[in-house]
C-alpha cells in the first residue's frame, strides 16, 4: 500500500504518516515549509521529502491513495494532478476513519479539554493493558507518537476537532469520525473565521451528535447550558444519553487535589476544577469500555498530564512557572481559575498571546471580557505582524485593554518589553502562566521560566 502526503509537515499529517509507515505501508510526502518537531521526527523516520514544495510528477497512478492536509490549497497542484488521475484522495480525518471503521470509535469533542480528556481515555485503557488506535493533540507520556494503528485492537480513541476536514471538505473533523461513544465537553464560540456566528458554531454539535452511530452513546457536560441547550434539540431515540457533573473532589492545604468516591480518596497529579471535570467525563467513556470504576480510579491517579496543558516549565520553593495551550475565551478563563484555586496563597501573573485568527479578530475580542479577571498581574501579548500574515486588519493596545478589562499598560506587542515587566516582578511566593498557542514571537519560554525561578 503506497500513500502519498500532500503537506505531510502538518502535526496531525506527520504523525499519521509515521504510524502507516509503522503498520508496513509505502509512504512518500511533500510540503512547501516544514518546521520542528515535525521535521526531526520525519527525518528519524526516513520520510523527510527529498525536496521543498510541490511536484506533481511524483503523483502517478502507481499510488494507492493520497492523503490531503489542511495546509494545502485548493489549487495545488499536486491534489490537482490527482484529481486528473482519479485516485482516492483523503483528508486525514477521513484516513483515520477509513483505518478504524470496523472498531469502537471514541470521540472527545468540545471547545476546551479535548486533548487533556483524550490523554486521560488513553492513558486509563493503556493502564488496563486494554490495546487501542488513538489520535491525540499532543504528544503525551508513555506514547511514541499522536497517532498509532493495529490490527487487533477492540478500540479507537481520537481527539475530536470541530475545525475544517480539508481545503476541498468544509466539514468539521469530528463529523468524519462517526463516533460509538461521542463526548461533549463544552461549547464555547470558537473559530469565528468558518463559524461566524455563534449559532453556526453550536450547530456543529447538534450534527456531530447525529453523526454518532446507531446504538451509540452520547457523554455530555450537563453543568454548561449550551451543551444542555444543544441536546435538548437531539430527535434522535435510538442513542444513550449519559450526562455528567464534576467529580467530587477536595483540595488540602498543600494544594493537592484528591478525588472522592464513597470514603475512598485518590490524590491526583493534576489540578484544577476544570480538570476534575474532565475525568469525570473520562470515567464514563471508561465504563462504557468496560473498564471497573475501582481501576479507572487507581489509573487516574498516576495520569501525569498532558504536553501544553498546565505543564511545569520550572519551579522552586516559592515560584512555579506553568505553559498551558489555552488560548480561547472559555479555555484560558479555566485555565486561570484553575492556577487561582490550587495556589491561593501565591500571586497569580498570568501571559497570554493572542495568535488565533478568532483573538485577534476585533469583533470577536469582546467574548474575552473577564477572562483574565483572576489574575493579580494580567498581560495580553500579541505580534502586529501576525496579525498581516493573517490578513486581518490592525488592532489597537487600547482595543484589547477595554475588551479583556484590564489596563493598557498590560498590553504587549514586543515580547522583549515583555520579558523585561516580568523580571521586575517580586518573583517570590508567585506563579507565572503562559498561555499560547503560538510563541511569543519565537521566546525561548524554557529560559524565561529557568530565569523567572532564579
Amino acid at each position: 500500500m503506497h500513500i502519498h502526503f500532500i503537506a505531510i509537515g502538518g502535526s496531525a499529517m506527520h504523525n499519521l504518516a509515521i504510524a502507516l509507515k509503522q503498520k508496513g505501508y509505502e509512504i512518500t510526502g511533500s510540503d512547501d515549509e516544514i518546521f520542528e518537531p515535525s521535521l526531526s521526527r520525519l527525518k528519524a523516520n526516513g520520510l523527510l521529502p527529498s525536496y521543498t514544495g510541490w511536484n506533481p510528477d511524483v503523483i502517478t497512478s502507481k499510488l494507492d491513495a493520497v492523503v490531503l492536509g489542511m495546509h494545502a490549497r485548493s489549487d495545488n497542484p499536486e491534489l490537482l494532478k490527482a484529481k486528473e488521475l482519479g485516485l482516492k484522495i483523503y483528508s486525514y480525518p477521513e484516513y483515520l476513519y477509513e483505518q478504524t471503521k470496523e472498531k469502537k470509535r471514541i470521540v472527545v469533542g468540545g471547545s476546551h479539554g479535548k486533548t487533556t480528556t483524550t490523554a486521560m481515555i488513553m492513558h486509563v485503557l493503556k493502564y488496563c493493558d486494554i490495546k487501542f488506535d488513538y489520535m491525540v493533540g499532543a504528544q503525551l507520556e508513555g506514547f511514541d507518537n499522536m497517532v498509532a494503528f493495529s490490527d487487533d485492537s477492540e478500540y479507537a480513541v481520537f481527539e475530536g476537532d470541530e475545525y475544517l476536514t480539508s481545503p476541498i471538505d468544509p466539514r468539521p473533523k469530528f463529523h468524519v469520525y462517526k463516533p460509538s461513544i461521542g463526548i461533549i465537553l463544552g461549547i464555547a464560540w470558537d473559530h469565528i473565521n468558518v463559524f461566524p456566528t455563534f449559532e453556526i458554531y453550536q450547530n456543529q454539535f447538534l450534527k456531530y451528535i447525529n453523526c454518532i452511530e446507531p446504538n451509540g452513546t452520547l457523554i455530555y457536560c450537563a453543568e454548561d447550558q449550551n451543551v444542555l441547550n444543544t441536546v435538548a434539540e437531539v430527535k434522535r431515540t435510538d442513542i444513550e444519553l449519559i450526562p455528567y457533573k464534576t467529580h467530587p473532589y477536595k483540595v488540602d492545604k498543600a494544594g493537592n487535589y484528591f478525588l472522592l468516591n464513597g470514603t475512598n480518596e485518590y490524590k491526583q497529579k493534576v489540578f484544577g476544577a476544570h480538570n476534575m471535570q474532565n475525568i469525570s467525563a473520562a470515567l464514563n467513556a471508561c465504563l462504557k469500555a468496560g473498564i471497573k470504576p475501582e481501576q479507572f480510579y487507581r489509573a487516574i491517579s498516576t495520569f501525569p498530564g498532558a504536553a501544553k496543558r498546565l505543564q511545569t516549565l520550572a519551579k522552586n520553593e516559592s515560584t512555579t512557572v506553568f505553559l498551558d495551550f489555552a488560548h480561547s475565551p472559555s479555555k484560558v478563563s479555566a485555565t486561570v481559575k484553575a492556577v487561582k484555586e490550587t495556589f491561593s496563597h501565591r500571586k497569580l501573573i498570568a501571559c497570554l498571546e493572542l495568535h488565533t485568527f478568532s483573538s485577534l479578530t476585533k469583533e470577536f475580542l469582546s467574548q474575552y471580557k473577564n477572562a483574565l479577571a483572576d489574575a493579580d498581574i494580567p498581560f495580553v501579548f500579541y505580534n502586529p505582524k501576525t496579525i498581516e500574515h493573517k490578513k486581518l486588519p490592525p488592532l489597537k493596545p487600547e482595543e484589547v485593554a477595554t475588551n479583556f478589562g484590564i489596563s493598557v499598560k498590560s498590553v504587549f506587542t514586543n515580547a522583549q518589553e515583555l520579558i523585561n515587566d516580568l523580571h521586575k516582578i517580586a518573583a517570590a511566593n508567585a506563579c507565572f502562566l503562559i498561555m499560547t498557542s503560538g510563541n511569543f514571537s519565537g521566546m525561548d519560554l524554557n529560559k524565561l521560566a529557568h530565569d523567572l525561578c532564579l
